[in-house]
């Protein structure tokens, strides 16, 4: 019988390990903070209650592990990226190894919970995240829950707009393509991306099995405002007035679903049967 065995495309390695460190994402700035705190409420919203076991695919360095242990889970952590697998055995009581979210090393039906907030972004064929999905059904237990994140389709469209070179002829060109497409190459910046619309996450989680799909946008409406006033003035907004106003929207553009358009990452919540 062959194995199939799935890697981490070489430019996506590269940027995790070399390039950026993820490890600050979501504390170094008011948009990074909005999208930690915003995903912390909703998974608390909807997570069974502790000690119930937790598989955190593509974990990262464990910035939602801590504060899932520090909450009572029991937090087991997936990555390819050795950077990130170092990172977050430094995390107290986190359980981290190496692993791809095509091919979990875990058994049939052993977790309560699986999160995967960072797969998804940089699978770029179809039949990689629908075998994402899927592996996330098998190791979940029956009426688990499966939380997936995804970026917004239009999400860089009001990044680079925030950033002040939108209007730039190359820039303007290349986000043309990732509207038209849904996929960033990554030559040029970031690195090799997909990004998805609402109805197109919440079709691919229920193909793969799952029920109840529900999809949030998680920044809200108003994150790139948060972005384009750090960029002129400098200054950090993290626990400032503006944060919580656009953290409050955030909240408040919950039940109208034309508005998940306008956030920076989606997050589906779903159940497996």
């Amino acid at each position: 019988m062959t194995v199939e065995r799935f890697a981490l495309a070489a430019e996506v390695m590269a940027f995790y390990q070399s390039t950026i460190t993820e490890a600050d994402r979501l504390s170094s700035s008011a948009d990074g903070r909005l999208e930690l705190v915003r995903t912390q409420e909703l998974l608390r919203r909807y997570l069974p209650g502790p000690p119930a076991e937790v598989l955190d695919v593509g974990g990262g360095p464990g910035v939602h592990a801590r504060w899932l242990i520090e909450d009572g889970y029991t937090v087991r952590l997936v990555d390819p990226v050795p950077r990130h697998i170092e990172q977050a055995r430094q995390v107290p009581g986190c359980v981290a190894e190496l692993g791809d979210a095509r091919q979990l090393a875990a058994p049939d039906a052993s977790f309560d919970v699986v999160l995967l907030l960072g797969p998804l972004y940089h699978l770029i064929d179809a039949a990689d995240r629908h075998r994402a999905l899927t592996e996330a059904y098998r190791v979940l237990r029956p009426g688990g829950l499966l939380a997936a994140a995804g970026i917004n389709r239009y999400a860089s469209l009001f990044e680079h707009t925030a950033l002040a070179h939108l209007h730039r002829e190359s820039v303007e060109r290349s986000i043309t393509g990732i509207l038209k497409s849904r996929v960033h190459d990554g030559k040029k910046s970031f690195t090799a991306a997909y990004f998805h619309s609402a109805d197109e996450l919440r079709d691919e989680t229920e193909h793969a099995g799952f029920r109840q799909a529900r999809v949030f946008g998680v920044e809200g409406p108003t994150w790139a405002m948060l972005k384009a006033t750090e960029q002129y003035t400098g200054d950090c907004l993290i626990d400032t007035p503006l944060f919580q106003s656009a953290l409050t929207a955030a909240r408040m553009a919950e039940p109208y679903p034309e508005l998940l358009a306008a956030s920076s990452h989606l997050l589906t919540i779903a159940q497996r049967p």
